[in-house]
């Protein structure tokens, strides 16, 4: 998956973020199969456990079934068709949900060869803070970032200055 490009920015963000909300002595349900990240959670002393690669909108027996403290879903909500349905089945009190933000000036991302390697939705925080407030999260933190990108041309341009990651901490209401 990141063959020729490894989101250094992203990944050392997204750990900062959870560090600053979880301890290493909380259990952590990645949502997704093992990745590269939920390995860098791992490093940094956190219990992590993923789900088996299952189809979350139509399953979501992970998630009625785990005992953990906290569920991440990293990179995951956009390739999900329902994920109100996810946030009404976690058990935990807390969530750490990142996503890329849609941009104006690219459509949705869309893998022509890996069926699971597309996205659904491509939220405006506003969308996800909403989502979020509907199934009866309270969000206590959020943050954004850009995706700058070593390129020529209008949109890489665009992308050093325009926000593409959101992460939002969150807890039971």
């Amino acid at each position: 998956m990141y063959e020729k490009t490894f989101p250094n920015k992203r990944f050392r963000l997204t750990l900062e973020f959870l560090q600053k909300h979880i301890k290493t002595s909380e259990t952590i349900l990645d949502l997704g199969v093992e990745n590269p990240f939920s390995k860098i959670m791992k490093e940094a002393g956190y219990t992590v456990n993923n789900t088996t690669g299952e189809d979350l909108d139509l399953n979501q027996d992970s998630l009625k079934n785990a005992n953990s403290d906290v569920v991440t879903a990293f990179e995951i909500f956009e390739h999900l068709l329902n994920p109100f349905t996810i946030l009404n089945e976690i058990k935990s009190d807390k969530l750490l949900i990142s996503i890329p933000m849609r941009l104006w000036f690219s459509p949705a991302y869309r893998s022509k060869t890996d069926m699971w390697d597309r996205h659904y939705h491509e939220f405006e925080d506003w969308q996800l803070d909403w989502l979020l407030e509907k199934t009866g999260w309270k969000i206590i933190d959020r943050q954004k970032w850009t995706n700058p990108v070593k390129k020529f041309g209008l949109r890489p341009f665009l992308r050093s200055f325009t926000n593409r990651y959101y992460i939002v901490y969150a807890e039971k209401a």
